[in-house]
């Protein structure tokens, strides 16, 4: 990913956005060297590697869990908050539009994950992060089903574990412009009624230079 240096990102805002932002797109390399994507949610995990790993499941039918037996070279992009930015905001001078944003690319290969109990692990994860406490104290749980139900459902999909090689974080957020264009674009976004251009503003101000 182009990432100027002003644009730069630690990896740990990188770990930050995609345990925020889970709803992802994984690119494998296919066996003919074009790319095969599939639109998913994972979850970022710790599990003691330098740069962590990712959970997800897909469909069987769905062929892009047969490139993970070959170790097919894979990328996770995950995206935040982001927000078209009008000349207009600026202070008057020859200005162009853009595009505010941030953003993570993680690398690794993903691996099947093949024993049932294993999968039911990953489900259950899974669950327990996107039910959250917004919906009760924890949600929906896998024990909800019926006996033996939540294994039998497991025939249909194929669970993966994606061990990170190098994670790339951007957050694109004005800091290139003045000091006086940010805020300025900053409190546009804030009387913005898009839930997106009111969490990019947020971003732009954690990004600001400290006083």
């Amino acid at each position: 990913m182009y990432v100027p240096k002003h644009f730069e990102a630690s990896e740990a805002v990188g770990r930050e956005i995609m345990q925020a932002h889970g709803w992802s797109l994984l690119v494998s390399t296919g066996e003919d060297g074009a790319p095969f994507c599939t639109h998913l949610a994972m979850v970022w995990q710790d599990d003691g590697t330098p740069h962590g790993s990712l959970i997800g499941h897909l469909a069987r039918a769905n062929p892009h869990w047969k490139l993970f037996a070959n170790a097919a070279p894979s990328m996770a992009l995950f995206w935040g908050p982001h927000a078209y930015v009008s000349p207009t905001w600026y202070a008057p001078g020859p200005k162009v539009p853009t595009w505010n944003y941030v953003t993570v690319h993680a690398y690794g290969r993903p691996q099947p994950i093949e024993d049932t109990d294993d999968v039911l692990k990953v489900l259950a994860d899974l669950a327990q992060i996107y039910e959250g406490p917004e919906n009760g104290g924890g949600g929906w749980k896998l024990d909800a089903l019926p006996p033996g139900n939540a294994a039998a459902q497991t025939k249909g999909i194929v669970a993966f574990r994606m061990t990170l090689d190098r994670v790339e974080a951007k957050t694109k957020l004005s800091q290139n412009r003045d000091l006086e264009d940010r805020t300025r674009v900053i409190a546009k976004l804030e009387a913005s009624e898009s839930d997106d251009a009111q969490a990019t503003a947020k971003w732009m101000k954690r990004v600001l230079p400290k006083a």
